[in-house]
């Protein structure tokens, strides 16, 4: 039986592991070691909606929050929405992102989950979660907020993206979530010519945050945008 988009997406992040250097300071976060149950959930996550081998456009944001993808493996998917919404209960955690508030609300009004994610698979140039020290306390950071951790990640970043574009992802266009996101990944893009046409999308935190009065605006960006 062939392989579906789903069992190669699984197959994925069951041997993802970071093993290269960090700066002082930084540390990589990995669900799918960390909690059995992440493995669990994301598998049935897949099993549920990408259990064929449809080609889907690439949605990709910058590497997984602590309290979304760090716990269910589900990219922009916090515990909250993979119930409600996916119908899949977790229950050793319980979390609530706010980038994941925007991305359901976006999703239901381009048609809802089973439609969406048909067309469109969403991960993070970087896989795993990425934790700095401040004072004792881990917060979450990006790969690009130090140009020695970008250095350092940027090979994995490259191997973990063609990695992925074997499960069946269309590279003609790429949609990107960030401006800032989408600089470091054209500088990527330039060395490994991995994408086409690169799309910038506002980062749905910034707009939870910042524009939420302007959300419906975005929201309406985000679906003429990935549906033309």
């Amino acid at each position: 039986m062939n392989e579906t988009f789903g069992d190669k997406v699984v197959a994925f992040n069951a041997q993802l592991n970071y093993t290269g250097e960090l700066p002082p300071g930084f540390q990589v976060v990995n669900p799918f070691m960390d909690n059995p149950e992440t493995m669990v959930v994301m598998k049935k996550f897949y099993d549920k909606y990408y259990n064929d081998n449809r080609e889907r456009k690439f949605i990709v944001g910058i590497n997984p929050g602590r309290h979304g993808a760090a716990i269910t493996g589900v990219p922009f998917t916090d515990t909250k929405r993979l119930e409600e919404v996916c119908g899949i209960k977790m229950h050793s955690s319980y979390s609530h992102e706010v980038s994941s508030v925007f991305v359901y609300e976006m999703i239901k009004e381009y048609g809802g989950v089973e439609k969406f994610y048909q067309n469109f698979y969403i991960n993070s140039v970087f896989p795993l979660a990425i934790v700095i020290d401040k004072k004792g306390k881990w917060l979450n950071a990006n790969y690009y907020d130090d140009p020695m951790l970008f250095s350092m990640t940027e090979d994995f970043m490259i191997e973990c993206v063609r990695k992925q574009i074997d499960f069946g992802l269309d590279t003609k266009e790429v949609y990107i979530l960030g401006a800032k996101n989408a600089t470091f990944i054209a500088k990527i893009n330039k060395r490994a010519n991995l994408f086409g046409k690169m799309t910038i999308l506002e980062h749905p935190r910034y707009v939870q945050q910042y524009k939420t009065k302007e959300k419906q605006f975005y929201i309406d960006k985000y679906i003429r945008l990935l549906n033309q």
